[in-house]
């Protein structure tokens, strides 16, 4: 079994330089398409020297918060230095700072490729169809495979390395905490300038989206590129970490000397790499196809080559379990489900959207009262299909032995996330196609150039929600998988302290109960603080874009360009000094927790926290997407159509929507994951120094 870990150590370096080797073709393929129009090729620079400044500044700051926490990990984890174990925490501290480092370099690398495509996906729009989804959807690709391809590469050499699973933590928390504050201050940014570029642009001056007289117009697209793409891919980088992590705990637990296990882990993540190259490389629209219809169909087709491939190697690697097999095929299924309900909730093609719409033309309470009311309903197809995989999962692997039941349940959000290299592709294909029709409409392409550009931007929006919903229900397994990678470490430093383990968590005691009400809490404030940070920053920039329409002469008539750079400076500013106090908020109450009340009190914290934090992750993300799909169906003509009451209302409905679905929404789910493993992380502290 040594052996076969090591050849499978060996194949996922080899299949991470096939990743690798893939991205740079479609990088080279993607450049080598010229930009033609000297406008858009200005605007597009704009853009970049904005994301790039924004995303400098942020990792600064960043770079500060994460060189402390690396101190306090040295000096207390695994155990306090004072203790013995200096050796375990360098590891630790130094696995912490990988974790940061390649979650950095994972957004980096998004807003790289999207600023190289958006400018070349406008142009070829002005083209067909089928070239314009060709560029950004390969241009999403790049960001997908060198962001899984990273996260495989970081987890195989740390435990190649080390051979501890609880340094894999480590590296998994430095991942998670970069995500965090990275998706907060980039989903601050893009909502602060979507939502001050919408309300008085559309609502106010009745001018069109991307108007180039609207001020906060370039900082809108450059939060695009901060937020959708450089925060979702840490997001998701984190995401596919944290679940390999929690699986290879709970297999280190379980093996002894039997490392069929970890095999089996880093196998199925291999070939979930592999299997995103095969579906990536197969994408294809036709020359008057539907972009939503491709999209989904590249990920069916890799969902049939992942379920194939681990099938195979189930048949031929003696030891592998079939339950094990069945456990991350329930996973994989249930996630493409999720993704299919929640297109059917924010798809403006299907009969939820429309009807919002519909409500929109008697007036904005009525959008905000219908969206609220379907996003919560959206949630329920999501929560059920988690429980449900979470529960076969459990089912089918428990008779093969103590402690595979969760094993089988960490393997599920394994397999969920095992394709989320064409999720990431996808996720990233969206930003870049919103771009590139504010860079048509910019650039004075035409109508029927910027109507494909709008085509492609339907079915971004479409799929970002799906992939919002993948990724969230994702997080629901792999944090269930981490409360069981937490029972194990708190176990084994009761078993050093001559305590009684912990079998489970009794909801009945007070102790766990105290956790379980803060945990639930927890969610709700983060989310709060992130969409007044939004709102705060919001009012700044509408009181600017005012300022400019009433004080600069000939801005109302295009005769002068407005002062972007003002805008952009007001988004980066704002979102800078709101992105640490939410994420540090979670982190510190999770401290409290478990320093008063112990393990058990922890126990409980993490079950509220999830269960409260999927429920309010789902609903945002959902309505968001849906009150988003609802105003470009009024904007396509429905219910009177471009400066109609009901477009009014609409426009309204999307600006509450916006810090919903692209701020507080997707970054619960990080939080979620942050919390647990912190929980994981400090275990030995709680048994140790707890209160109660």
């Amino acid at each position: 079994m040594e052996d076969n870990l090591s050849l499978f150590y060996g194949l996922s370096f080899l299949t991470v330089a096939i990743a690798f080797a893939f991205a740079v073709y479609l990088y080279l393929w993607v450049r080598r398409e010229k930009i033609q129009n000297r406008r858009i090729e200005e605007i597009a620079g704009l853009i970049k020297e904005g994301a790039d400044t924004f995303i400098r500044r942020e990792y600064k700051i960043l770079a500060s918060f994460a060189a402390v926490v690396a101190v306090i990990i040295l000096i207390l984890l695994p155990q306090p230095i004072w203790k013995g174990g200096i050796i375990s925490n360098i590891s630790m501290a130094l696995a912490y700072i990988a974790g940061t480092v390649l979650s950095a370099i994972a957004g980096k690398i998004g807003i790289l490729v999207a600023t190289l495509s958006n400018g070349r996906t406008a142009e070829s729009a002005d083209k067909s169809l089928r070239e314009a989804f060709l560029l950004g959807f390969r241009g999403g690709a790049v960001m997908g495979l060198l962001v899984v391809g990273c996260s495989l590469l970081g987890v195989t050499a740390v435990l190649m390395l080390t051979g501890d699973t609880t340094i894999l933590l480590g590296f998994s928390f430095g991942a998670s905490s970069l995500a965090l504050f990275a998706k907060a201050g980039g989903g601050i940014f893009t909502k602060t300038a979507d939502v001050a570029a919408d309300l008085t642009g559309k609502v106010e001056l009745g001018i069109p989206e991307d108007d180039p007289r609207n001020p906060a117009v370039i900082a809108d697209n450059v939060g695009d590129n901060v937020g959708d793409v450089a925060g979702m891919g840490a997001d998701l980088f984190d995401s596919n970490v944290a679940a390999a992590a929690s699986a290879l705990v709970i297999a280190q637990s379980l093996s002894g000397g039997d490392l069929n296990n970890i095999s089996m882990v880093f196998c199925y993540s291999l070939l979930g790499l592999l299997s995103s190259v095969i579906g990536i490389a197969t994408a294809r629209v036709g020359k008057n196809g539907n972009p939503t219809r491709a999209l989904n169909s590249s990920t069916y087709v890799t969902t049939a080559i992942f379920l194939v491939l681990t099938a195979i190697a189930t048949a031929v690697f003696e030891g592998f379990s079939w339950r094990i097999w069945g456990a991350s095929s329930v996973g994989l299924l249930v996630g493409v489900i999720i993704g299919i309900t929640t297109d059917y909730f924010t798809d403006d093609t299907k009969p939820i959207v429309q009807k919002v719409a519909h409500a929109s033309a008697s007036g904005p309470a009525f959008t905000i009262l219908s969206g609220t009311a379907y996003g919560f309903i959206s949630a329920l197809p999501a929560m059920i299909g988690i429980a449900v995989s979470a529960l076969v999962a459990y089912k089918l692997c428990q008779p093969i032995g103590d402690g595979y039941a969760i094993f089988g349940i960490s393997m599920a959000a394994v397999g969920m996330l095992s394709i989320v290299g064409m999720i990431i592709s996808n996720d990233a294909y969206g930003p870049i196609v919103d771009n590139a029709r504010g860079l048509a409409e910019m650039g004075g392409l035409g109508e029927e150039t910027i109507r494909i550009a709008d085509e492609l931007d339907s079915a971004g929006n479409t799929v970002k929600a799906v992939t919002k919903g993948f990724s969230i229900g994702a997080a629901g397994l792999t944090v269930i998988s981490l409360l069981g990678a937490f029972m194990s470490e708190v176990n084994a430093a009761l078993e050093s302290a001559g305590r009684p383990l912990i079998e489970g968590f009794d909801i009945m005691s007070p102790t766990v109960f105290f956790g379980i009400m803060i945990g639930a809490a927890v969610p709700a404030v983060f989310s709060a603080m992130l969409i007044l940070g939004v709102d705060r920053n919001a009012e700044r920039m509408v009181a600017e874009i005012h300022r400019q329409f009433n004080t600069i002469e000939g801005l109302r008539e295009g005769r002068v360009k407005p002062d972007y750079g003002r805008c952009i400076d007001i988004a980066a500013s704002g979102a800078l000094r709101e992105l640490i106090p939410a994420g540090l908020m979670a982190i510190l109450m999770t401290l409290a927790v478990g320093f008063i009340g112990g393990p058990e009190s922890i126990g409980g914290f993490l079950l509220g926290n999830i269960v409260s934090g999927l429920l309010l992750a789902l609903f945002m993300s959902n309505s968001g997407g849906l009150w988003d799909n609802s105003k470009k169906y009024v904007e396509a003509g429905a219910e009177g159509g471009k400066g109609s009451e009901a477009h009014k209302a609409a426009v309204i409905g999307d600006t509450v929507g916006d810090p919903y679905k692209d701020t507080a929404g997707p970054s619960i789910n990080t939080q979620i994951t942050v919390v647990s493993l912190v929980s994981s992380l400090s275990a030995a502290l709680f048994v140790a120094f707890s209160i109660f």
